[in-house]
């Protein structure tokens, strides 16, 4: 199972089907945010939060006060960081 399994259209979603995590906001994802609950994940493991250009600075900001941010990469064509 991929991130884009998770959309829910029949496991046909692709990276031109990555929508940004903001509430509301159906734009195209541009960016992976990456991030880890230390109270409940383990120091290796990534959470992903897609994001549009508008709303990448928002949910970093979100995740960086709660001390959940770890990095912030593009999202490639192929779906995956680069």
């Amino acid at each position: 199972m991929s991130l884009f399994d998770l959309a829910g259209n029949g496991g046909a979603a692709g990276p031109a089907d990555a929508v940004c995590s903001r509430k509301a906001c159906r734009s195209g994802a541009e960016w992976q945010l990456l991030w880890n609950n230390p109270k409940i994940h383990t120091p290796e493991r990534r959470k992903i939060w897609l994001a549009c250009g508008e709303h990448r600075a928002w949910l970093e900001d979100y995740l960086q006060t709660r001390g959940l941010w770890k990095e912030t990469v593009a999202l490639n064509p192929a779906g995956r960081a680069s």
